[in-house]
């Protein structure tokens, strides 16, 4: 007999996981969409930018909100600085190159963050209402829903800069087709760099939503990072909607399963391997992923 209240309340707490992962698989696509390589370093760079939050909350006793504000326009700056700095001259030696930079920028900005800040845990407290609210039988937690609709909110950003705004349809342009967007007078590097910065304020509010029940420390961001690239690939690296969808699908998934299933509820370690599993099997039938386009290239 299946308890329906427990079951939309596993699938409302899936909803929240899988919004995280589905802003940082967003992250991820825009910039393989962008410069055609994955970034290693992304969940590194998310977490940072939590370290740079709990210091102007803790440091400089700014409201949770102000240090939120701020901590976004540092990271897109610091995502444009990082594709200035290291990956627009890296990438005409070409992508294999690139992706090597990327995991070389991931162990050191894990290092840096533990030498400045200590690999003491530290954290940051929820910005949203605690508590629940019950809808019939069903127990559903404020925070969980607060997560979804701003995974939402992000997403649908997103989308809107991208379909609405001509400095979104500059960035496709220049990631699309970057020799004749550079005939047509677009700064493609300018273009590049914002998407890298948009890539990095996603990946800050990603980590601003795990880190009030994950704790933060060093390596916070390792098993989010993932389950969000197994998201990406899972939906399409060349689809940001199918890696969204992908995302949420995987949530909900994780959730029902560390649920219903005996093995996975008694140890959580089992939870990757399945993501993987799954992912492999879906790459063996679709290499493209669920979302993704086989792309024909002349020779």
């Amino acid at each position: 007999m299946i308890d329906w209240s427990e079951l939309f309340q596993q699938i409302v707490a899936g909803l929240a996981a899988g919004g995280v992962y589905a802003i940082l698989a967003l992250a991820l696509v825009l910039i393989h969409r962008a410069t055609g390589v994955i970034n290693f370093a992304q969940g590194e760079m998310a977490m940072f930018s939590c370290y740079i939050a709990w210091s102007l909350i803790n440091t400089y006793d700014l409201t949770y909100w102000l240090a939120f504000a701020l901590t976004l326009a540092i990271s897109f700056a610091g995502g444009a600085g990082i594709y200035g700095v290291v990956i627009k001259p890296l990438s005409r030696a070409g992508e294999i190159t690139v992706v090597i930079a990327t995991i070389a920028l991931l162990v050191i900005i894990n290092g840096l963050a533990g030498w400045i800040w200590t690999p003491e845990i530290k954290f940051i407290e929820s910005p949203f209402p605690p508590g629940t609210f019950t809808v019939g039988d069903v127990v559903i937690s404020k925070q969980d829903l607060w997560v979804f609709g701003v995974s939402m909110i992000c997403v649908s950003v997103v989308f809107a800069i991208f379909r609405f705004t001509r400095t979104g349809l500059m960035m496709r342009a220049a990631a699309i087709r970057p020799s004749t967007s550079r005939l047509l007078g677009i700064r493609v590097a300018f273009m590049l760099a914002v998407g890298w910065g948009l890539a990095a304020a996603l990946g800050a509010v990603a980590g601003l939503m795990a880190v009030p029940s994950l704790g933060l420390e060093p390596s916070f961001m390792l098993t989010i990072i993932v389950y969000a690239f197994a998201a990406a690939v899972l939906g399409g690296l060349d689809s940001p909607a199918g890696a969204v969808l992908a995302a949420y699908i995987l949530g909900v998934g994780i959730s029902l399963l560390s649920t219903y299933v005996d093995f996975v509820a008694e140890s959580q370690e089992f939870k990757l391997p399945i993501a993987f599993g799954v992912l492999l099997l879906v790459l063996l039938i679709k290499p493209t992923g669920l979302f993704g386009r086989t792309v024909a290239r002349r020779v």
